[in-house]
């Protein structure tokens, strides 16, 4: 009787991004980022510390969760709309969706030390 070789199974789908191409893209999407600005204070979403998590799968569809500054902000309805268009700019994105989360609620211990530096808040 002789052995036989077990069949070949499926070879690993490889990974849609590079490390490198991911840190790439990431830069990119902090700048998109910083191109958006809560109305009432002049500093950009990204320092202020609203964006909150930033999922990239390996097909360059992006997920953000982020907040605002208060539940009524005034701009609560078009300030996710902003961020997707903002995202849309980045060619290697194909598909962008955002959603509003308020737990945990932004506080200004989130904002950078350069928004705080902005506001004068030091």
């Amino acid at each position: 009787m002789t052995a036989m070789s077990p069949e070949p199974g499926p070879e690993p789908a490889p990974s849609g991004l590079t490390q490198a191409e991911l840190d790439r893209l990431t830069d990119k999407l902090i700048e998109a980022f910083k191109t958006v600005f809560d109305p009432e204070i002049p500093v950009d979403i990204y320092e202020l510390g609203l964006i909150y998590k930033v999922d990239v799968s390996d097909d360059r569809d992006v997920a953000v969760d982020m907040t605002l500054t208060a539940p009524g902000c005034p701009v609560a309805g078009e300030m996710p709309g902003w961020v997707e268009d903002a995202v849309r700019t980045i060619p290697e994105v194909r598909n962008i969706k955002v959603d509003l989360v308020f737990d945990p609620p932004w506080d200004p211990s989130r904002m950078s030390d350069e928004a705080k530096l902005q506001l004068n808040m030091f």
